[in-house]
């Protein structure tokens, strides 16, 4: 059984904890020694699963949730949670590629299955609005597993000079500094509004919590905001335009989960839970949004991995098949096989070069995206509405444009 006293969960959360002590879910002081004990959903799981009994609803989703909650390390202050999506690449990524070096075919078979593979788990945890640190992890620990192979498989060999590791190692320290830069806030919407500022506008240019504190929040927001900053208009007509203007635009922009009025082009991020200042995407490799305040560190980032990526494939093929043209070598080098080391060197090219093609892709979208100065949220809608085309073969979106060249309000 775990360690639970008869004190509160309040007084639970007070104490101090050892190394091996936690807080669980329930709010209840826990053991990592009991990780095993005290649970009754996975006791009677196995219970039916002895007798042929069919599992009741829910169960699994329970012991799910238990086992996710208990995976911890010892921590000074009382064990950590770890999150057991960060582990799989950690241990199948080296696995696969190791296995894949030991013959053409099983890479073949091997580098074919792992985009299928990372597709599929996209979908499924995009298809449950989850968010996952499978991407972010994989992402990262392919670029230290590539740069550990160069260094161990590729430098020894003497082909490669100290200066060009140099650039390398610079490229990935300036892409890693990048990709930190993208995982700070994006442009997060606070819903809880400031009231330091005049009554028709808070923070962020937004009406404050007193004009959004009526019943119905939309109503109150559109006609208490625009009564109280026109109170001085005489043109009854006028005013009365304004004010269905005003009702119209108010429910267009209003964000029911996050009640606020969004400003132009933010949107609502079903997975951060969050509305956000020209909210492009939210992106898995990076577990965060990409928005008006971290949109050039994410194109940045994915500049500097392309070169970066691009370099140290050819250093690889330079050394490994010396005198090839770096197209030729790549689909044709003679010997690779002959040895682990080249193999294993031959086969992290092709996975990186599998890598740097999807990646180069989702560069490419952005590029273009930002040429037609649309956010791929605004593609996405303007598609579903049918208010944009398809250009370039349909890897870009043109939306409507209003006649001052604005973009429509639908696409907000």
């Amino acid at each position: 059984r775990g360690t639970r006293g008869s004190s509160s969960p309040t007084r639970a959360r007070l104490e101090p904890l050892c190394c091996c002590e936690y807080i669980d879910r329930t709010g209840e002081k826990n053991h990592l020694v009991a990780c095993f004990c005290d649970c009754e959903d996975l006791d009677e799981g196995c219970e039916r699963w002895l007798t042929c009994k069919s599992l009741s609803p829910g169960t699994l989703e329970r012991i799910a949730d238990t086992i996710l909650d208990r995976f911890r390390i010892p921590w000074l202050k009382g064990a950590i949670k770890i999150n057991i999506t960060l582990l799989p690449p950690l241990v199948l990524l080296p696995v696969f590629l190791h296995v894949a070096a030991l013959h053409f075919l099983l890479a073949l078979v091997i580098l074919t299955s792992l985009p299928v593979v990372v597709l599929w788990y996209y979908y499924l945890t995009h298809r449950r609005k989850g968010r996952t640190l499978f991407f972010l992890s994989l992402g990262l620990f392919s670029l230290g597993y590539m740069y550990y192979v160069f260094l161990r498989e590729v430098v020894p060999r003497g082909h490669v000079g100290y200066t060009q590791v140099v650039i390398l190692t610079c490229g990935l320290i300036l892409m890693l500094v990048a990709l930190s830069q993208a995982k700070r806030d994006p442009g997060y919407l606070a819903s809880q509004m400031s009231n330091d500022k005049s009554p028709c506008q808070g923070s962020n240019g937004l009406p404050n919590r007193k004009v959004l504190g009526s019943s119905n929040g939309l109503h109150g927001a559109a006609v208490s905001g625009i009564a109280s900053c026109h109170a001085k208009n005489d043109d009854a007509k006028g005013y009365s335009r304004m004010l269905a203007e005003g009702l119209d635009k108010a429910k267009e922009d209003w964000c029911t989960k996050c009640q606020l009025i969004r400003p132009p082009r933010a949107g609502h991020c079903r997975l951060c839970g969050i509305c956000v200042r020209r909210l492009d995407h939210h992106c898995v490799w990076i577990n965060n949004c990409v928005g008006e305040r971290n949109h050039r560190a994410f194109i940045l980032a994915l500049s500097l991995f392309l070169l970066t990526s691009i370099y140290g494939i050819t250093l690889t093929l330079d050394t490994i098949c010396r005198g090839q043209n770096m197209f030729i070598a790549l689909f044709y080098c003679p010997e690779t096989y002959a040895d682990y080391s080249s193999a294993l060197s031959f086969t992290c090219v092709w996975y990186c070069v599998i890598v740097t093609a999807g990646m180069g892709y989702i560069l490419l979208i952005q590029l273009l995206n930002i040429s037609y100065n649309v956010t791929e949220r605004e593609a996405r809608l303007a598609l579903r509405e049918d208010t944009g085309r398809r250009l370039l073969g349909g890897i870009v979106v043109d939306t409507v444009l209003l006649g001052d060249g604005s973009l429509s309000s639908r696409n907000h």
